[in-house]
C-alpha cells in the first residue's frame, strides 16, 4: 500500500457510518455478550490464546458478531480472511482454501475465514468449506441472523461450536451511545453535540437492543439536527423521532423472530397475561404477520389450555378467525384483540389435551380394542343374528340401569383419561366412580 492507498483508506473509513467506525479493537472495548466473551469464559479464552477453533456466532442484527470477528482479526496472528455469503462463490471459496492451504504448508500458519451471512450460502457452497474445515485447513467464523440448526449444514454445525447472541441491554446501548459522544478521533466527540438526555434515552429504548441500529440513528440526528451559534448541534427527542421514522420491528416471517414471538404470545394467554399477550399481538401485527395464522393459534389453544373450564372459549375464538378471513387487517386487530384478551382472561385447563394424549398413548402403545357384542353398529340385516347390539341399555329409557352398562373395548378396565379441574365447568359424572354392584371401580389415572 503506497501513500495515496493509506489516504484514500482512511478518507473511507471517516466517511464510514459512525457504526463502523465505532468498531471494537480489542476484547475490553466489547460491549455486553458477558456470557458469551466476558472474562473466563470459553471462547475468551480460546480467543486470547489464539486457539480458536470453528464457531459460528447467531443473533439477531446489531449484537456484536461481525464487531466479534473484527477483534479475532486484530489479535490471532493468524491469516484472515472474509467472505461475505451474499456476493461469493465457490470460486472464492476456492481461492481461499488455495491461500490457506499455501500458507499451512509453506509458512505453518493457520488461516481464520470469516463469512458474514453464512446461512445465504446454498448446500453445495456449504459443503465446499467441510473437508477444509475438518482438517483445520481452515477456522470457520461465520455469522448468521438465522438459527444455524436450521440454515446451516448439520455437518458443519457439528465441527463447530455455536455461540448465541442476545440483543443488548439498555445499559450496554447507552455506554455505547455516550462512547461514540465522547470520542474524537472515530465518534461524534470533535462536533461537541449537545444531546439530551431524553433524546439519549429514546434512542436506547428505540434501539431495541440493535447497537448498529442505535448509533447510525444517532448519528442522523445529530447531523440533521439545528446548528447553534457555538456551531454545536443541539438533539432533542423531536429530532431523535424523526431520524427513527420508518424504523421496522425486527420481525421474519419464517425464522426465528416468527416462532418466538408467536410462543412469547401464547405462552402470555396460556399464563393469563392479557397485557403482555396483547403487546405480542401489536409486534406480529405490525411487522406483517398473517392475522389468520395468529387466529388459527387462538382457536388451538382455546381446546388446548381452556377447554371445559369456559367452554365458550373455542366458539369465541372459531368466530374471531372467521371474522379475521371476512374482514382482513386493518380492522382484524380489533377482533385479534377481542379474542386474546377474552382467553386470556378465562379460567385455564388443559384436562381434554391430556385426556386424548393420554388415550392415544393407550392406543398406539397395542392396547386391545375390540368392540363388545352390546355396543357394535345394528344398521344392517342381520346384526341381530351376529349378537351385535344384544344387550345394550338404551340410556333414554332406563337412565340408572344405563349406568352398569360397560362402554369399554373388551377385556380392558376402566381408565380415566379425562380428570377435569376443580373449576372447569364440565365435570366426570359422579357414577363413573361405581360399577353396576354399587362397588367402586378401579381407576388408572396418569
Amino acid at each position: 500500500m503506497d501513500l495515496f492507498d493509506f489516504a484514500a483508506e482512511a478518507e473511507q473509513a471517516q466517511e464510514a457510518p459512525l457504526a463502523h467506525r465505532m468498531r471494537p479493537e480489542t476484547l475490553d472495548d466489547l460491549v455486553g455478550q458477558q456470557s458469551v466473551v466476558g472474562p473466563g469464559t470459553p471462547l475468551r479464552s480460546a480467543i486470547e490464546r489464539d486457539l480458536l477453533m470453528s464457531v459460528i456466532l447467531y443473533g439477531p442484527p446489531g449484537t456484536g458478531k461481525t464487531s466479534l470477528a473484527h477483534v479475532i482479526a486484530q489479535v490471532t496472528k493468524a491469516r484472515f480472511e472474509t467472505l461475505n455469503a451474499v456476493t461469493a462463490g465457490i470460486a472464492d471459496i476456492r481461492q481461499v482454501v488455495q491461500r490457506a492451504s499455501d500458507e499451512k504448508s509453506m509458512y505453518g500458519r493457520k488461516t481464520v475465514l470469516f463469512i458474514d451471512e453464512i446461512h445465504r450460502f446454498n448446500k453445495t457452497q456449504q459443503d465446499a468449506l467441510l473437508p477444509y474445515v475438518e482438517q483445520g485447513t481452515l477456522v470457520l467464523i461465520g455469522a448468521t441472523t438465522e438459527n444455524p440448526y436450521f440454515q446451516v449444514n448439520p455437518a458443519l454445525v457439528s465441527r463447530s461450536s455455536v455461540y448465541r447472541l442476545d440483543p443488548l441491554q439498555p445499559s450496554d446501548i447507552e455506554h455505547l451511545l455516550r462512547r461514540a459522544l465522547q470520542d474524537e478521533s472515530k465518534g461524534l466527540g470533535a462536533a461537541r453535540p449537545e444531546v439530551e438526555d431524553a433524546a439519549l434515552q429514546l434512542l436506547v429504548q428505540a434501539s431495541g437492543g440493535d447497537a448498529r441500529r442505535a448509533l447510525n440513528s444517532l448519528e442522523m440526528a445529530v447531523l440533521t439536527a439545528p446548528v447553534g451559534p457555538d456551531g454545536r448541534a443541539r438533539v432533542t427527542p423531536e429530532h431523535v423521532r424523526a431520524a427513527l421514522q420508518g424504523r421496522a420491528v425486527l420481525y421474519d416471517t419464517t425464522g426465528d423472530e416468527h416462532y418466538d414471538t408467536i410462543s412469547a404470545f401464547i405462552k402470555s394467554v396460556r399464563g393469563s397475561d392479557p397485557d403482555a399477550a396483547i403487546l405480542w399481538l401489536a409486534k406480529m401485527l405490525e411487522a406483517g404477520e398473517d392475522p389468520r395464522f395468529i387466529a388459527r393459534r387462538l382457536v388451538i389453544l382455546a381446546s388446548e389450555d381452556i377447554g371445559n373450564a369456559d367452554p365458550a372459549g373455542l366458539p369465541m375464538a372459531v368466530a374471531a378467525l372467521q371474522a379475521v378471513q371476512f374482514i382482513g387487517m386493518p380492522e382484524a386487530r380489533i377482533v385479534l384483540a377481542q379474542a386474546t384478551t377474552y382467553l386470556a382472561c378465562a379460567p385455564k385447563s388443559n384436562a381434554a389435551y391430556n385426556a386424548i394424549n393420554r388415550a392415544l398413548s393407550d392406543v398406539q402403545g397395542g392396547l386391545p380394542l375390540q368392540v363388545p357384542p352390546h355396543l357394535r353398529g345394528t344398521g344392517y340385516a342381520g346384526a341381530a343374528e351376529l349378537g351385535s347390539g344384544v344387550g345394550y341399555i338404551y340410556p333414554h329409557d332406563d337412565p340408572e340401569l344405563a349406568k352398569g352398562q360397560s362402554y369399554w373395548p373388551v377385556g380392558v378396565e376402566r381408565r380415566a383419561y379425562y380428570e377435569p379441574k376443580p373449576h372447569e365447568r364440565v365435570q366426570r359424572p359422579a357414577w363413573l366412580a361405581r360399577g353396576s354392584s354399587g362397588h367402586a371401580i378401579a381407576e388408572k389415572g396418569r
